[in-house]
């Protein structure tokens, strides 16, 4: 089992804005539910309450950006692009603005239902001229995340993890940089943010069925380099698999599909995801499986892309945590 780290995003976050004084703290009414209370407390002078008005906050952060500061805009990750998108586009991503949205919550990691479920999320951002988009996976990258987003010369999207968070990773979020996390040669596996565990359980299960598979974890999804993508699929006997918390359409799964098209690669691809759904409430574990976003959901998409059965089973699978059962921890609540 992995280490779990308790609100890795809290302490990276205070310690970040404190060395960079210039860095100011948004939040849209969702102050500890997005682990920025303590910082409120302790560091009034960079802290801003914008109350339940996100339309507002974001044009807001686009004055902030144009007199010199990096504000960093904290809430559920559905409410910086589906309510105020207008003013995402206008004072934000069009004048280029450095504003640092930092969007909890991604995909079904809440129990909230459509409300609060940025599914997607990365369509919207993927389709926003100069807009960046980073997703953390573990609790290193949660902890690097600030550092990373605030060396972009732009906007940027970020999917960020909270409460309980496995460390999964020793190196912080290199920008541009896929995690290498299996060289196999039969089948690429293509995963981002939480989908990432799900596929580190399949690991041993494939290998000994004899699927050799190669693992790429991807944090920064635009913009993306396909030239050491493509090397990797090129080196495939099977073809790809990509899990993502997200819907199929417009995301990770897009994003490979395009890169496979525009470059003439011939080769098969299986994009698991939301598939045209909209996801009710209930646990994480609960969702990724009625969902189909689990490691089985994964095997069984292996087993499409190569035509044969592995004979893994889900008791195999359940056997194996990365870890610890998210669901029972209080802060995946709202």
């Amino acid at each position: 089992m992995a280490e779990m780290v308790n609100r890795p995003y809290a302490g990276a976050f205070e310690a970040y804005a404190t060395a960079h004084p210039d860095v100011l703290c948004l939040s849209a009414d969702l102050t500890s539910s997005c682990e920025i209370d303590g910082f409120r407390d302790r560091h009034p002078d960079q802290f801003v309450s914008l109350g339940m008005a996100e339309q507002n906050m974001l044009s807001f952060a686009g004055g902030l950006g144009l007199a010199g500061f990096r504000p960093f805009l904290h809430t559920f990750g559905v409410f910086l692009y589906r309510r105020p998108y207008d003013q995402l586009i206008a004072s934000i991503a069009y004048p280029r603005r450095k504003v640092r949205l930092m969007g909890f919550l991604p995909g079904i990691t809440t129990p909230g239902g459509m409300t609060h479920q940025a599914i997607e999320d990365v369509a919207v951002m993927r389709s926003i001229p100069n807009m960046t988009i980073l997703e953390t996976g573990d609790a290193t990258e949660v902890e690097s995340i600030c550092a990373a987003a605030d060396s972009i010369d732009g906007p940027v999207y970020c999917r960020v993890l909270r409460g309980s968070v496995p460390r999964l990773f020793d190196t912080p979020i290199t920008v541009g940089q896929m995690r290498e996390l299996a060289l196999g040669d039969d089948v690429l596996i293509v995963t981002s943010g939480i989908a990432t565990e799900e596929a580190l359980r399949a690991h041993d299960a494939l290998d000994h069925a004899g699927v050799s598979v190669r693992h790429l974890h991807i944090n920064t999804i635009k913009p993306f380099d396909a030239g050491p993508l493509l090397d990797h699929i090129a080196a495939m006997s099977k073809g790809v698999v990509v899990l993502e918390n997200h819907v199929t359409e417009g995301g990770v799964g897009s994003m490979v599909a395009e890169i496979m098209a525009d470059n003439g690669v011939g080769k098969k691809l299986v994009r698991l995801g939301l598939n045209d759904t909209f996801a009710h409430g209930g646990s994480r574990a609960y969702l990724m499986k009625h969902y189909g976003l689990d490691a089985a959901a994964l095997v069984a998409g292996i087993e499409r892309l190569i035509g044969a059965k592995t004979g893994i089973t889900e008791a195999q699978l359940a056997a194996v945590r990365v870890d610890a059962v998210h669901s029972a921890v209080k802060a995946e609540a709202l």
